[in-house]
């Protein structure tokens, strides 16, 4: 924990949650080096999540622990992001291979479940919509699956300017940090975060992700279909799934994928509402966890003589 961190009354439940060291380790895909942070180990599906543009695997680290228990959890830092390597190029499709190649790694076992915030969403369902993937269900948190406008392209370019900016100190690029959309945020989770999304350059501190991740991948949005996994979307009351925006995703994934409201939360819902985000995580694994369960207890009925 920080000295920023430290000096914020924080609750025991998130003190706890940060005391779960995750092991770390990285995976080559074309080439390029993947970060992962992994907790927990049990018979349950591992759990793969996947953060939002310009954020990284550390945006995870209060909610993965209590995901953890009885299972594995996995949260990787796309290319460009974190401390992930970087591409000449990124899209959509480049990163839906690093987390399918994550997915697909001998210690997070058969079928597991990826969860995917904002930018996250998209690539994960990008590569669910490969039918050959094979998981156990996908959960999207407030992607917004729609077209981009002029406004989206704004808010991209504003992003990419602001992370070839330097800051002379640790503190001040900490004081600095806002996330895209604004909104309200819990103090200690936004130092936290904070304190984990900037590195040192010879001019000064900067944030960590490629200010060339927002040459225009980000507008790269998959089209919606059904998908042959178990699948949910989890909004913010205030985030960005509203309207057309959550009749489109109805219309293109069918009307048997829940979508599920999140009360008081914004877009970042990891931010302001992380326990209400990890029960309804929780229950969702917990559903699709129950047929399997069933399946593997069940005996094979005994055939009666005649």
């Amino acid at each position: 924990m920080t000295t920023q961190e430290s000096d914020v009354d924080t609750p025991e439940w998130f003190r706890e949650a940060l005391a779960h060291e995750p092991r770390t380790f990285e995976t080559l895909v074309d080439g390029i080096p993947i970060a992962c942070r992994s907790w927990g180990e049990g018979p349950g599906r591992t759990i793969v999540l996947v953060h939002g543009g310009g954020a990284n695997s550390r945006w995870w680290d209060h909610v993965a622990p209590l995901l953890a228990r009885g299972r594995r959890v996995v949260a990787l830092d796309l290319s460009g992001h974190g401390d992930s390597g970087r591409r000449e190029q990124y899209g959509v499709e480049s990163w839906a291979d690093e987390v399918l190649a994550v997915a697909a790694l001998d210690e997070v076992g058969a079928d597991p479940i990826i969860a995917g915030h904002s930018l996250g969403g998209i690539v994960t369902l990008r590569g669910a919509g490969r039918k050959s993937a094979p998981l156990g269900g996908v959960i999207i948190v407030d992607a917004s699956i729609v077209e981009f406008g002029d406004q989206d392209r704004h808010v991209a370019s504003r992003m990419g300017s602001a992370a070839v900016r330097a800051y002379p100190t640790r503190e001040i690029a900490e004081s600095r940090f806002r996330p895209v959309p604004a909104q309200p945020t819990l103090p200690y989770v936004m130092a936290h975060i904070a304190a984990h999304s900037i590195r040192e350059r010879p001019d000064g501190w900067t944030w960590k992700f490629d200010p060339h991740v927002f040459d225009g991948s980000l507008t790269d949005s998959p089209p919606l279909a059904p998908l042959v996994y178990p699948a949910a979307v989890l909004r913010g009351e205030f985030g960005l799934i509203a309207g057309p925006a959550e009749r489109l995703i109805r219309d293109g994934l069918g009307s048997d994928v829940p979508v599920v409201e999140i009360p008081a939360a914004g877009h970042h819902l990891m931010l302001d509402e992380p326990l209400a985000l990890v029960t309804a995580i929780r229950t969702l694994v917990a559903v699709w966890d129950r047929p399997a369960r069933l399946h593997s207890q069940r005996s094979p009925r005994k055939s009666n003589p005649q």
